[in-house]
């Protein structure tokens, strides 16, 4: 986890351009605490003389020695700022042994691929990023982000006609006219000046796949994507609900955790034993079933509690992170944002985690209603295409709060290729049949003769992060919101917030937050919005007609489909 800034085309005074540039990449340095770096290039065009600033702030994970940024070429005509993990570094290597390497970076391969293949090259980085590239050689840049937007990144348009590019909306808000979330799966190159998709899978046009179910090719597929995600040069961990996700990229972890995944498992891991982490009110659902994970893999597990009171104190400076006043992530944030607090006082700095099996594999508890499997698929490609807008955000600013990375498997590209072609009959639930959410996961993991998980885990109930930390969480939040906002100040809702008019008073004690942080209308239009019911889109509402008249994310407002037993 990196934080970055790039300020193009400027016309600026270098001095006070790079001056500018340090300050306010300073507003993201949480991102990267351990070094920061600066590039500032000159290039002469048409129209006179030309400025850009690379602002890198670091949290060193591979190569922490070596590799500071911003990265160069080999002439230091091109530079790099990024923030992200390439897992296929060594293979890109050594399809540039042409090329005289500087830094063990996994991001350095970026440099000669741009080098080597112009802007066309990348569909060929395998990883989760968000970069920048300056090429002062051919008076030229790129800036791309990874398919799903697990990395953060916005664009923003400065007063002067600069291009802006950051990590995080924050460093925008002073300078920038206009400013928004860059796309996930596109690149943005000075030769076209627009955003062009690179990232075209098969299951991005919404077709309905029909290949059969294997079992034993899913399960490999995300077992292999969480040892792509055990590169690292330093301590890491795992985030640990109880839930299915979690536990099964956890009980994957420790069958790997004995060698380094860098060299094909040859040689011994630094850090062979693994720590997982859980948080929740105490007595929470999800620290019970955390433990009896964590007690069966045989895990260093770091439980740990917060208080309903603890929470609310926080909400402003966690709202400031997310940099959204989306109530379902701001529930589910503040006990991640405290975890990972406890996760970098330990000596952390990564940790792997679950999100992304419920829109792959339709796992809220609203997909029960889904009425055929064409909608239900059709569905789970439309919160995929949402996730940098609403899970992976919050795994990722709330983490990077405090220096901390948070990696997803169940995001992984290979992966998704493989889940969402498989014929969605198969993912249906049928109650009935005993076929629950993520069914064909659970049935992928279930090995008789070694298992991954106990029984009544691989088993258990989905259940929204938000939900397991402890059920008193949310009523507590929509109670204190009530004590806050008046029934005048609600009735004038539209008027105060004529865009993504808050439908609840919790949601408006969110967005009167959000605004004192980010006062403009350009900041408030970053965040979607429209109706919900346990996390669905507007479309999913259609599955029920009792749901058009209810406001409330919660997975407890789907009536009839949770399980009560653990109330």
């Amino acid at each position: 986890m990196c934080g970055i800034l790039a300020i193009l085309r400027s016309r600026g005074e270098p001095s006070e351009v790079r001056k500018r540039a340090l300050a306010l990449s300073c507003r993201q340095r949480h991102r990267g605490p351990d070094w920061s770096g600066i590039c500032v290039q000159h290039y002469q065009t048409g129209e006179g003389k030309i400025l850009n600033v690379l602002a890198h702030e670091r949290l060193a994970i591979v190569d922490p020695h070596n590799g500071a940024q911003p990265l160069y070429s080999e002439n230091e005509k091109i530079a790099l700022t990024v923030n992200g993990e390439i897992w296929n570094h060594r293979e890109l290597r050594a399809q540039l042994s042409e090329f005289q390497f500087k830094t063990e970076s996994d991001c350095e391969p970026i440099l000669y691929l741009y080098q080597k293949h112009g802007d066309e090259f990348v569909n060929k980085l395998d990883g989760i990023f968000a970069f920048v590239v300056s090429d002062s050689e051919n008076n030229s840049f790129l800036a791309a982000r990874d398919p799903i937007g697990v990395m953060p990144m916005y664009v923003g348009w400065g007063r002067d006609g600069s291009l802006w590019f950051s990590s995080e909306m924050k460093t925008l808000i002073d300078d920038c006219e206009r400013y928004e979330e860059v796309p996930p799966g596109h690149y943005w190159s000075s030769k076209t000046n627009e955003f062009r998709r690179w990232y075209n899978p098969s299951w991005f046009d919404e077709h309905i796949p029909n290949t059969p179910l294997d079992l034993k090719v899913l399960r490999e597929s995300l077992e292999n994507s969480v040892i792509k995600r055990l590169m690292t040069d330093v301590p890491y961990g795992v985030l640990l609900s109880g839930g299915l996700d979690s536990s099964l990229v956890a009980s994957i972890v420790t069958r790997h955790a004995l060698k380094r995944t860098e060299d094909q498992e040859k040689s011994e891991a630094w850090w062979p034993r693994v720590h997982s982490y859980s948080i929740g009110l105490k007595g929470s659902p999800d620290l019970k079933a955390a433990k009896e994970v964590s007690n069966f893999l045989k895990t260093v597990h770091h439980e740990f509690t917060f208080t309903v009171e603890e929470g609310i104190d926080a909400l402003s400076e966690v709202i400031f992170h997310l940099e959204t006043y989306d109530v379902t992530t701001i529930r589910a944030s503040t006990p991640m944002f405290f975890l990972a607090r406890r996760i970098k006082a330990m000596g952390v700095k990564m940790v792997l985690s679950g999100e992304g099996a419920d829109e792959v594999f339709g796992g809220y508890l609203y997909f029960h209603k889904a009425p055929s499997p064409e909608k239900f698929h059709v569905e789970t490609c439309h919160k995929i295409k949402l996730l940098s807008k609403y899970d992976c955000l919050r795994a990722n600013k709330s983490t990077a709060a405090w220096g901390v990375e948070a990696r997803e498997p169940f995001l992984d590209r290979d992966f998704l290729d493989v889940a969402m072609s498989i014929d969605p009959k198969e993912k249906m639930i049928n109650k009935a049949e005993g076929r629950i959410e993520k069914y064909i996961v659970r049935k992928a993991f279930d090995d008789e003769e070694n298992p991954y998980l106990p029984k009544h885990i691989l088993w258990r109930q989905k259940e929204q992060f938000s939900d397991g930390v402890g059920y008193g969480w949310i009523d507590s939040l929509k109670a204190h919101a009530e004590k806050e906002v008046s029934d005048e100040m609600f009735k004038n809702a539209a008027y105060r917030f004529p865009y993504n008019t808050p439908a609840t008073k919790e949601a408006y004690y969110y967005r009167t937050i959000f605004q004192k942080h980010f006062p403009s209308d350009v900041a408030a239009k970053t965040v979607p919005g429209g109706p919900s019911i346990a996390c669905s889109t507007p479309a999913a509402l259609e599955w029920e007609a009792a749901w058009k008249n209810m406001a409330d994310p919660s997975g407890r407002a789907v009536f009839g489909v949770h399980s009560t037993s653990e109330k």
